[in-house]
């Protein structure tokens, strides 16, 4: 009852005298404090609209236009040739110009954004050598430069990035049919053509026509639907098969004391989130001055996802002033600003200390209770309209999914040590994926666990942002709390602590445990059946690889076709993700990694010569279609979005019908490193990030993700299913350790004795 005492501003008392008003001026001056960031929010957000209204021009500009148009008026003459006059009919003079100065300057504006939107839309310069810039692609730079001189926000570029072509019907089929010759039969394969054939002179024109229809009047033909279809309207349990994870730094813990890295962590996230409303993160690429898609950030915080019969929905609130904390079954609401003022980080390690030091028990069912989020969809949608549409239980539920993120203070310890750091490291990642199943929280859009030894991570739910969107977040998180916040010589956050804080409000529930331990069964299943591997191959890395002038991603996907073929002795469908973020609301593409050339090079005999030519055409060949994937002809979103169509018309096609139950049995995707310049490799080479990793796509294949750290590391995270008695996470990491070897063994001639003797002289 003491916070509901401190939280009265004033009590009174009627008297014979009269009213007898008692004002407490501490929680009015809260009240004002709050408001008063409130207020400043608000003024901020309007300021920020107004620049990004005006963009790629300032607001100065205007005063510009209306002085250039005053001066031209005062030389007696008319830049307006009449209108100005014809203005003056209705309104003063120096209103007219004011008008006539206005609309002349929003003219400006649009067609500087139209120019930009055009320029943008030129991607011929990703096509081109590495070291050989065509003079076209030299002006169209200095265009782009001149039109986005001035410091962009977050969103400023949002309405001048073109929007995502819909493909000819004709080349995406020719595609798809390169794309499946290595792993059909001649027959299989003529079959294949026949029904593409058929497609393409019935119904696809059909279709595509419709799809056009919906590109002119959308932003984005694909990303709503594919949001629906793909992630929200799954039925099945979301945890493993849709969530994923991201991990702490491999060999560094910045500190043991579990309430410390807490309380960093959770300042550095909301560090990130104020430089996310204030829209001071840069939409440009670091390594180009090409911007990028930023509408995946605007749900990133303060989002959850909710159950429903069909479809989920995606909630997203404004803004957020709490965290939900769990810790041995129990969840408390901790608030992480005070009076407007957000608190220190050694405030947050106090009252996560205090989290850990209560004593009290978890309510009947309470500890089980995250076990609902990580079942089947439906039965969660049931039990929440059946119990937690009213009362205490909606109150509670209230503040898990209005918090900003979740977070799990876990009392396991995790990380790669101890006499098994191999196993160990297996563990870790399979307690991130799905932790015991009920102590996180997967409908949240993401949840940090921070374990007893001081070891951290998240799981982020998939149907709001997709990977890159969340490492850029964990990037910063982990920069800031070891380089930029710190911690004292003990180990504890720095700052001071106000000792008067109200401490975590503990959250009360009615829960019904009989539907809690239904959803838990499923989960455990899945879990059980989950295999990872995680492990860093450290023998060579984007060094060396760039080094024989071959793409990095291209040498990693050319080693995975080459193990997996080693492994199941045969090719598969591959998927790897890539982004479309180069256009309004782009999130990814598939780039079909399994093609002919790769095929022809594994096959083939090694022949020192034959073999490097071979390689080459391969890694080429995946440049290109890495390339085409990005720039918007790639082939899987254009034929689901024209498999929804047919759905909505009510048609069949046996093409589109097949092409979509075709299983995706190697999964891969690279964790991109996108702010290198926040951590320091020269001075601290042991903050060494281990990236993420996701679940299986197909129960009989793998999901590997991967990421290249510096210029001589790449971290591999594999996963597969038990169930399944060919596949061993275990095996195939070591095929792919193998194929790597073997590949820079390929691409690396023989030395001879001489240059041999050359190496130890100079060693």
């Amino acid at each position: 009852m003491a916070e509901a005492h401190q939280a009265v501003a004033f009590q009174f008392t009627i008297t014979p005298e009269g009213i007898d008003l008692r004002l407490s001026y501490q929680a009015l001056s809260q009240i004002y404090l709050s408001g008063l960031r409130s207020w400043k929010k608000r003024i901020s957000r309007m300021r920020n609209r107004v620049i990004k209204g005006v963009y790629p021009a300032s607001p100065s500009s205007w005063l510009f236009v209306v002085i250039a148009i005053l001066a031209t008026m005062y030389m007696r003459s008319d830049p307006s040739m009449g209108l100005i006059a014809k203005i003056q009919e209705h309104l003063p003079t120096m209103l007219s110009v004011l008008v006539f100065s206005t609309l002349l300057w929003l003219s400006l504006i649009l067609t500087l954004r139209f120019c930009l939107k055009l320029l943008l839309s030129y991607h011929r310069w990703m096509f081109e050598q590495h070291g050989h810039i065509s003079t076209t692609t030299k002006v169209w730079v200095t265009l782009v430069r001149l039109l986005s001189g001035r410091k962009p926000l977050l969103y400023s570029y949002q309405t001048s990035l073109p929007c995502l072509p819909v493909p000819p019907i004709k080349d995406t089929l020719e595609r798809y049919l390169e794309s499946v010759r290595p792993l059909l039969s001649g027959p299989g394969f003529q079959r294949m053509t026949v029904l593409a054939a058929q497609f393409e002179n019935s119904l696809g024109n059909r279709l595509q026509r419709y799809l056009k229809l919906k590109a002119l009047w959308a932003t984005n033909y694909v990303s709503d639907w594919w949001e629906e279809y793909i992630y929200l309207r799954g039925r099945g349990p979301i945890m493993v098969n849709s969530n994923y994870y991201g991990m702490d730094f491999l060999y560094v813990t910045p500190t043991p004391i579990q309430a410390a890295r807490a309380g960093n962590t959770i300042t550095a996230l909301l560090l990130y989130r104020r430089k996310v409303n204030s829209e001071q993160l840069t939409p440009v690429s670091p390594a180009t001055i090409i911007p990028l898609c930023a509408a995946q950030c605007e749900r990133m915080f303060n989002t959850t996802r909710t159950p429903g019969e069909e479809t989920d929905v995606l909630q997203h609130w404004q803004d957020s002033e709490f965290v939900t904390v769990y810790h041995r079954g129990r969840y408390f609401r901790l608030w992480v600003y005070k009076a407007g003022r957000l608190l220190s980080p050694r405030e947050i390690e106090y009252q996560i200390q205090r989290i850990l030091d209560d004593p009290s028990p978890p309510g009947p069912g309470e500890d089980r209770l995250g076990a609902l989020t990580a079942g089947d969809r439906v039965p969660w949608c049931a039990v929440r309209k059946q119990y937690f549409s009213s009362g205490v239980n909606k109150r509670s539920l209230d503040c898990i999914e209005r918090a900003a993120f979740f977070v799990t203070l876990d009392d396991e310890e995790q990380g790669m040590m101890g006499e098994d750091p191999v196993g160990n490291l297996d563990r870790y990642a399979k307690s991130l994926l799905h932790g015991k199943c009920y102590d996180r929280w997967f409908d949240k859009s993401f949840s940090v666990v921070v374990y007893k030894n001081g070891k951290n991570g998240l799981n982020a739910e998939h149907s709001w942002a997709d990977a890159p969107t969340v490492a850029h977040l964990w990037e910063f998180t982990l920069a800031t709390d070891a380089f930029q916040l710190g911690y004292t010589e003990d180990g504890h956050c720095k700052g001071e602590v106000e000792r008067s804080l109200p401490p975590p409000q503990r959250l009360t529930w009615d829960i019904p445990v009989e539907q809690v331990s239904i959803s838990l069964s499923v989960a455990q299943a899945l879990a059980d059946d989950v295999d990872c591997h995680v492990f860093p191959f450290r023998d060579f890395g984007k060094g060396r690889i760039k080094k024989l002038k071959i793409s990095p991603d291209a040498f990693i996907q050319l080693a995975l076709q080459l193990a997996y073929y080693r492994d199941r002795k045969t090719f598969c469908l591959t998927y790897e993700a890539s982004m479309t973020r180069l256009f309004r609301e782009g999130r990814t593409e598939t780039v079909r990694s399994c093609s002919n050339e790769g095929c022809a090079f594994v096959k083939a005999p090694v022949i020192q010569d034959k073999t490097q030519r071979l390689f080459r055409l391969a890694a080429e060949k995946h440049q290109n279609l890495y390339r085409l994937a990005m720039t918007g002809s790639g082939i899987d979103r254009h034929l689901f979005c024209l498999y929804v169509v047919s759905k909505y018309l009510g048609v069949e096609s046996p093409f589109l019908t097949e092409v979509l139950s075709e299983p995706w049995r190697l999964s891969t995707s690279q964790t991109p490193v996108q702010q290198l310049e926040l951590f320091d490799m020269k001075n601290h080479p042991d903050f060494i990030s281990l990236g993420g990793g996701f679940g299986p796509v197909a129960d009989d294949g793998y999901g590997v993700s991967y990421i290249i750290v510096g210029e001589d590391m790449i971290n591999y995270h594999v996963s597969c299913k038990h169930s399944f008695s060919e596949t061993d996470s275990h095996r195939f990491g070591a095929q792919i350790s193998r194929a790597l070897l073997d590949l820079l063994s390929v691409l690396t001639p023989a030395k001879t004795e001489n240059s041999q003797a050359q190496d130890k002289k100079q060693q």
